[in-house]
């Protein structure tokens, strides 16, 4: 009786370790609202036609010397290592340059990495909404001795809301790519 009590409990710790968890920031679930932006490609996104899939949100900006161009390159990663499960899955990238970042700007740019990243753009206004609603951090700090101008300072996390537009997780720029597509797969296993 002793034996199979000890064995009973040392079953339920071993399963408790085995339970697979996110590697990401799990967040309050809190839904995104709604908002419409346009594509590089003319056309306009809206956050609710996108249900039943699970959307990673990045914001960046073209002239990013560093991170941006670090995350597209682990998405387009993300999206190869995700195979069939890609068609579940949609990579936004929201500019926080809507100044220089036209739509054909980010078309060229986001091509690049793959022509399955969609790049969006605003106005100030409709941008800043949006930002605001992922709790977005923007900073413009000029520099008068760079040919560019001006950088952006940004957050620099990814954003993932799952298929019913609730956020979900924050999973770093530096991510490993099986990281991320780990817990996309975990979102994309939830019964919603």
């Amino acid at each position: 009786m002793r034996t199979t009590l000890i064995f009973s409990i040392a079953l339920a710790v071993w399963a408790c370790r085995t339970t697979d968890t996110f590697r990401g920031t799990e967040m309050p679930e809190r839904p995104i609202a709604d908002f419409k932006l346009p594509d590089q490609n003319g056309r306009l996104f809206k956050l609710s036609d996108h249900r039943g899939k699970v959307v990673l949100f990045f914001f960046g900006y073209t002239f990013c010397p560093d991170v941006c161009p670090l995350t597209l390159s682990t998405w387009k990663r993300v999206h190869d290592a995700l195979g069939a499960d890609t068609a579940k899955v949609k990579f936004v990238y929201v500019t926080v340059d809507p100044q220089r970042d036209t739509p054909e700007k980010l078309k060229t740019h986001l091509a690049v990495f793959s022509s399955d990243i969609l790049g969006l753009t605003g106005s100030p206004a409709a941008l800043k909404e949006v930002y605001a609603d992922f709790g977005v951090y923007i900073e413009k700090v000029n520099i008068a001795a760079s040919a560019a101008g001006y950088l952006m300072n940004h957050t620099t996390r990814m954003f993932v809301v799952d298929q019913t537009g609730v956020l979900r997780l924050l999973i770093g720029h530096d991510a490993p790519v099986e990281d991320v597509a780990h817990d996309i797969r975990l979102l994309l296993k939830e019964k919603k």
